[in-house]
């Protein structure tokens, strides 16, 4: 794997992690459901992202 690309993976990774971090913050803060969906959205779309990165 190209340099750039592993650099994107790792980027990728925290990016995901800080995701998935964010929804358990708001669910132990009892965001609402839609607010839940929202970063729900936003992890699944960064998930989708990371899997172009071939």
């Amino acid at each position: 794997m190209r340099p750039e690309k592993v650099r994107d993976f790792h980027d990728g990774l925290f990016e995901l992690r800080c995701a998935a971090e964010d929804i358990a913050t708001a669910a132990d803060e009892g965001a609402s459901s839609d607010d839940l969906r929202v970063l729900c959205d936003e992890l699944v779309s960064l998930a989708r992202k990371m899997e172009k990165l071939r």
